[in-house]
């Protein structure tokens, strides 16, 4: 029935004594039966499942009974009216004198509708994003494919499919790093597929030009170091820090081949050039150029006169690096042992300055719990007393008994969450005076006793 109604007839009840819920829907069949004629009779509108059944809720207190009275219905709007018009004519419930008072009746189908209209947002938002491809992308895609497709082997080694013919050469990690490099036009690159370089490798570098292009961490390190022993390597080229090869733009790639360093040069003082979780970070790791540049071919950026044959000739035409650059002298870095007393001297200092010498003081306003609560996220519910003062703090999801096991009643309730049926219940049970909630559930009854806000009224 829950699934095809189209309307819920929400009514208050009050009774003059101690009732139940029995009485109460016996008072709602017996004192209707006949009203409205057959066609409105409510066994047989239930029968035929036009009509949900009948939802009690009914408490007792200082000898009068509270409840309320929900009823689904399928009926259209005149036929459901009528329904809810006819539960005003309950005048006793058992024993007692009684009172029903229809509240609302609330159409189902528009919280469907609110629904159904956030999940359109949502499907539009997500699957229209794509944007229309240009002519250069498309081209550029189709480029790119081929580039892919053109990956080759070495020995049993992936591999770009100018390896064999070329007289410069790039080493790599792994495929995926050949496969980035084939997207950018290099197409002479050799993967060493792990920290054990292969005698294929080994032998190939022997009267080649040789650029080791390795990532900045522990793996690449040890690759340099067993291809400075078993190999002929030239030069050696690092990916920026905290990336791989395989992960790099095109001007990420093509910066870092023209920073790259003569190989000997890489392997002094390297022990000086660890980080402190034991990772090595060689020099040239981090050296700038400029980020136009299109081709890898250039001459070393430390001012060595040793000419640097391009990786391949390919890929365009070179554009020579500066040859006027200084390099940096050791001794004009700070002494970081002398940085660091400082900063910590200055912290300390600040620290004592900026020491606070009272607690702030409890909001005595329900604007200011709220701006406590729910504004700083803390993920809580407050029970407030009649001057606001702060009667506890629970965990939001522990509202719901925090109130129904309170010691004295609350006078307002602060949450930090979905306000829910079952806490709005049990609120107005207890006699709760208002409800503030970062946001709103679906309501099947509101109890009117109960001042129901959002944060953002505040």
């Amino acid at each position: 029935m829950d699934d095809t109604a189209k309307y819920v007839i929400h009514a208050d009840i009050t009774a003059d004594g101690v009732v139940e819920r029995s009485d109460v829907v016996g008072a709602v069949f017996g004192q209707t039966e006949g009203l409205l004629g057959d066609d409105l009779d409510l066994r047989d509108l239930q029968q035929s499942s036009k009509l949900g059944r009948i939802d009690v809720s009914v408490d007792s207190q200082n000898g009068q009974s509270f409840g309320t009275v929900t009823i689904a219905s399928s009926l259209d709007k005149v036929e459901t009216s009528i329904l809810a018009a006819a539960l005003e004519t309950i005048s006793r419930v058992g024993p007692c004198r009684a009172s029903v008072s229809v509240s609302k009746i609330e159409d189902v189908r528009a919280a469907k509708r609110r629904k159904v209209v956030d999940r359109a947002k949502e499907l539009l938002a997500d699957s229209f994003d794509e944007d229309v491809m240009s002519s250069r992308e498309i081209m550029e895609e189709v480029r790119q494919s081929v580039r892919v497709e053109d990956i080759a082997e070495y020995e049993g080694l992936p591999a770009g499919p100018r390896v064999e013919d070329s007289d410069a050469i790039v080493v790599v990690e792994g495929r995926s790093d050949v496969l980035n490099l084939l997207r950018y036009g290099v197409k002479n690159a050799v993967a060493v597929e792990g920290t054990n370089v292969p005698d294929a490798v080994a032998d190939l570098t022997q009267g080649r030009t040789v650029t080791a292009f390795l990532d900045g961490d522990r793996g690449g390190d040890l690759i340099r170091k067993e291809l400075s022993q078993v190999g002929d390597i030239d030069y050696v080229a690092f990916a920026p820090g905290g990336k791989s090869v395989e992960d790099l733009e095109r001007h990420e790639v093509m910066s870092a081949l023209r920073s790259k360093r003569p190989f000997e040069k890489s392997m002094v003082g390297e022990d000086d050039e660890r980080s402190d979780d034991g990772d090595a970070t060689p020099n040239g790791a981090d050296a700038s150029v400029d980020s136009d540049a299109s081709e890898p071919g250039t001459a070393a950026t430390d001012g060595s006169a040793r000419p640097a044959p391009a990786p391949d000739g390919d890929a365009g035409p070179e554009e020579p690096a500066s040859a006027d650059a200084e390099p940096v002298s050791p001794g004009a870095e700070p002494d970081p042992d002398a940085t660091d007393a400082s900063n910590a001297e200055s912290t300390r200092e600040g620290d004592d300055a900026d020491a606070p010498t009272d607690a702030e003081p409890a909001p005595a306003t329900l604007e200011g719990h709220v701006e406590d609560v729910v504004d700083a996220e803390t993920g809580t519910a407050r029970l407030l007393g009649e001057s606001y003062e702060t009667l506890g703090e629970v965990a939001a999801e522990n509202a719901f008994e925090a109130v129904r096991d309170a010691d004295e009643t609350p006078y307002a309730v602060v949450l930090d969450g979905t306000l829910e049926q079952r806490l709005l219940d049990v609120a107005a049970q207890r006699g709760v005076g208002q409800l503030v909630a970062a946001d709103l559930g679906e309501f099947v009854k509101q109890p009117a006793g109960v001042r129901i806000r959002t944060a953002d009224q505040f």
